[in-house]
């Protein structure tokens, strides 16, 4: 897949404030189609902030966001909703609702955005989660499941009605690194089968360095953008010190 050639998604002069308290100024930034990009930065920086706003859940204080050349934040609601049956979401602890089984929890959309019959609903949604290795779990609560298995199904719900864009908020976090390992091939192959675009906040530096193709790194202090690129360009060509002390952290040479 050729990554990055068709812009997809375009922030400019975004700004993202807390009751008048900057957290991050002047963000400018493209996401080219297909591309893995990784929000990168220290904790406290503003990632998962970031993240919201390019869903619609937080409004910035200033600037834009523009998927495929229109504005997400001055299109009517009628644009916007359009805009977002094309997102597919992935929460840091896969936010399954645990009162329904995995095949409902991934039907929820399906339900709410399409004119599908029951049982195709019902069809599709074990589609997903065979998608993602978890055929034969459709009637299994969040709870019956391991915390990997529920990074999964919260993947496939995310999937449901196969969204341009998919954001992932610290896919990773509290996975031991084999199964880490495996969500990250599980990412490349839905960004291969789909042809989705994929935006990931995430401080593993396995991750970062073996799917991401382009990212930002933001910084605390300066509240902006210190650094942008492919990471492992970053890593080579980078001299700006918390970049360099973020991206060799541990034993990753």
């Amino acid at each position: 897949m050729t990554v990055g050639n068709v812009v997809h998604v375009e922030v400019s002069g975004l700004t993202m404030a807390y009751d008048g308290r900057v957290v991050q100024r002047d963000l400018d930034f493209t996401i080219g189609r297909g591309d893995i990009f990784v929000i990168m930065g220290g904790s406290g920086c503003g990632k998962s902030t970031l993240l919201r706003h390019l869903v619609g859940l937080q409004q910035p204080t200033a600037g834009d966001i523009r998927y495929n050349g229109a504005s997400f934040l001055q299109g009517s609601p009628e644009q916007r909703a359009s805009l977002l049956r094309r997102f597919g979401v992935m929460y840091q602890q896969g936010a399954l609702w645990s009162s329904m089984t995995l095949a409902e929890n991934v039907a929820l959309a399906l339900e709410q955005y399409t004119t599908l019959s029951p049982a195709e609903i019902r069809e599709l949604a074990s589609l997903k989660l065979a998608l993602v290795g978890l055929a034969g779990f459709e009637d299994y609560y969040p709870s019956e499941i391991s915390g990997g298995m529920q990074k999964r199904a919260g993947l496939a719900r995310a999937m449901a009605l196969d969204p341009e864009i998919l954001f992932f908020d610290e896919p990773s976090a509290g996975l031991d690194p084999i199964s880490s390992r495996r969500l990250d091939e599980l990412i490349l192959e839905l960004r291969e089968s789909l042809g989705a675009t994929i935006v990931i906040v995430t401080h593993e530096l396995p991750s970062i360095f073996s799917i991401g193709t382009n990212g930002i790194f933001m910084d605390a202090e300066r509240k902006t953008i210190i650094a942008r690129g492919n990471p492992s360009r970053l890593l080579a060509e980078c001299e700006d010190p918390k970049v360099r002390e973020f991206l060799t952290r541990g034993q990753h040479r």
